[in-house]
């Protein structure tokens, strides 16, 4: 079988070639922003943005004729990224929470301004 199989590479094998893609995903998580929403998500391959979703539309937004041909052709695999995108708006919202009440950030009536500190622990104010 290995022989079989080396045989074929040696004949077929001169059309395959390796080639290095990359791919990234941007997320950014926000809050108190009338004009930016509170989650977003960027696909991008090869320095080439492939995709787009955020918490206001809640929807994959193909950036490329061919990722907009892949989910036409799966329309289940569209459903499923979306629901992950919408999982991970959720875990990003719950984690801007923990890191507001950390620093302090839950809130005030004077932008730019941190809260009072609780008694017993220290934290510098801080203006913007």
């Amino acid at each position: 079988m290995k022989a079989l199989i080396g045989l074929l590479l040696l004949v077929f094998g001169h059309d395959v070639s390796s080639v290095i893609h990359s791919l990234q995903f941007f997320y950014t998580a926000s809050s108190g922003l009338s004009t930016f929403p509170e989650y977003v998500t960027v696909e991008m391959v090869d320095e080439v943005q492939v995709e787009y979703y955020d918490s206001n539309t809640q929807r994959i937004i193909p950036k490329q004729d061919w990722v907009d041909q892949d989910y036409r052709e799966d329309p289940d695999s569209l459903e499923r990224e979306t629901e992950n995108r919408k999982g991970h708006q959720q875990v990003f919202k719950a984690d801007m929470g923990t890191l507001k009440k950390r620093f302090n950030q839950t809130g005030g009536s004077k932008p730019g301004v941190t809260n009072s500190v609780p008694a017993g622990t220290m934290a510098p104010a801080r203006t913007t």
